[in-house]
């Protein structure tokens, strides 16, 4: 069923999977931890601010409209940002998810955002 499902995804709709799933799982982690970060270091502009979210969301798209334009002809500068997996046309969403998982590359990212995110967290929490 999942064959017969991936071979009718359009070429348009694989497109925005890629982008989609680049925004989520890469771009949009840094530019929540650099809010974070600002935040954490005392820029009092952020707080209750509704424009951190909006400019973390424009922020993360994008940066991965750039990583999904110029990734592929330039694949030596964009390696960390730009995942080939996320646009095979023949490969579901959750298989998408799960080839990039399996990457070394990925998993120290993951293992990289949450440890940073955990700090973050509890110096925030013993700060106040």
């Amino acid at each position: 069923m999942a064959a017969i499902a991936s071979a009718r995804k359009s070429r348009l709709h694989n497109a925005i999977e890629g982008l989609a799933l680049t925004a989520i799982l890469q771009s949009f982690p840094t530019f929540a931890a650099a809010a974070f970060l600002l935040k954490l270091c005392g820029n009092h502009d952020l707080v209750g601010d509704p424009g951190v979210a909006i400019f973390v969301a424009i922020a993360s798209l994008a940066h991965a409209m750039l990583a999904v334009t110029f990734g592929p002809s330039f694949p030596m500068f964009f390696k960390t940002v730009y995942e080939p997996k996320f646009f095979e046309a023949h490969l579901s969403l959750s298989d998408k998810i799960t080839a990039w998982r399996t990457h070394p590359v990925a998993s120290l990212q993951l293992v990289t955002i949450v440890l940073l995110l955990s700090v973050m967290a509890v110096v925030t929490a013993s700060v106040g």
